[in-house]
């Protein structure tokens, strides 16, 4: 039996979570039972050592004025069985910027944290992993950073519009109206970062564009931030293009999941092709976030380590034609 002291200061509801779903969870990860009495948690069961490390690691985090919700507390039991400690990380002083509302912007798992640091040391940086794991939103929040002080003149945001023949007809509107609902994403983080009104005034004098890949074709872009999305769905020629495009003071992210192409058969991904061919060129680093570092619904998690599992068993259906 282990007992572990409750600190006053902080709120024991959050400790506790929504009908004590936190505690539940270490209950079930670590195999132990823990009851509250005399303002102390007692801890009977198989691993009561871990289970009473992940609490006080609950504890420090409250402690701090950090929040305690389902996604944190499922990131700190994964740490925990590393026997990493999510609160000697200190990544709440790792802000990348502040949102138009004062809200800072800052990594929530050390994949996002290694990321960051990938970007503000290399010019060109793969952001390859699952969906939700920030690539593109935390891509989007050091651009902005980088060009409020003054590091670049513009920030350049593009992915590919992988139905771009036949059925872009179909949409009402001129050619940038028919490919917005593409670049929608780039514009949520935009909108959510800067505010609508910054973003479009900053778009308006051209110091932000937000347009499909086929844009880029015979630019040298200088003195740039320039993040290309959802790069799974680049063929091997625009992926070629787009790199070809980066001139001097500026830097590139290109962000990806290999396991969501949407390419038609038989053509394969650009995104794939890069990360064999540049692996080992000097300046260019490739950063792999995984579904550890999903900071979505905890479902999203779940899924995708499904689909991994699945993949990890028939590799040969990942990349088939």
């Amino acid at each position: 039996m282990t007992t572990r002291a409750i600190d006053q200061t902080i709120d024991v509801v959050m400790l506790f979570g929504n009908l004590d779903e936190n505690l539940k969870a270490v209950e079930e990860h670590c195999n132990v039972q823990i009851v509250q009495r005399d303002g102390e948690l007692i801890i009977t069961g198989d691993n009561e050592p871990l289970a009473e490390f992940i609490l006080q690691e609950f504890i420090g985090i409250l402690s701090k004025g950090e929040p305690l919700d389902q996604q944190k507390v499922s990131y700190v039991i994964s740490l925990a069985d590393e026997g990493v400690s999510y609160t000697e990380t200190r990544m709440d002083k790792d802000i990348l910027c502040f949102t138009h509302r004062g809200k800072p912007i800052k990594p929530k798992t050390l994949g996002q944290r290694e990321y960051a640091e990938c970007i503000r040391k290399h010019d060109v940086v793969f952001g390859i992993g699952p969906a939700g794991t920030g690539k593109t939103y935390l891509a989007v929040a050091m651009a902005i950073s980088a060009y409020k002080q003054k590091q670049v003149q513009k920030i350049i945001l593009t992915r590919p519009a992988v139905e771009a023949g036949e059925r872009l007809g179909f949409l009402p509107g001129d050619m940038q109206e028919k490919v917005d609902p593409y670049l929608r994403p780039l514009y949520d983080a935009l909108y959510d970062i800067l505010g609508r009104d910054a973003a479009l005034k900053m778009k308006e004098k051209e110091f932000i564009e937000v347009v499909p890949l086929a844009y880029m074709r015979g630019r040298t872009l200088d003195s740039s931030f320039i993040i290309l999305d959802e790069a799974q769905n680049t063929t091997r020629e625009q992926m070629k293009m787009f790199l070809t495009r980066m001139g001097f003071g500026s830097k590139m992210i290109i962000t990806g999941d290999v396991t969501q192409i949407d390419l038609p058969r038989g053509r394969r991904s650009g995104l794939v092709e890069a990360s064999k061919i540049l692996k080992n060129v000097d300046g260019i680093d490739f950063c792999y976030l995984k579904d550890v570092d999903v900071v979505r619904h905890e479902m999203v998690k779940k899924i995708i380590g499904a689909y991994d599992r699945y993949y990890e068993k028939n590799p040969d259906e990942l990349y088939e034609d």
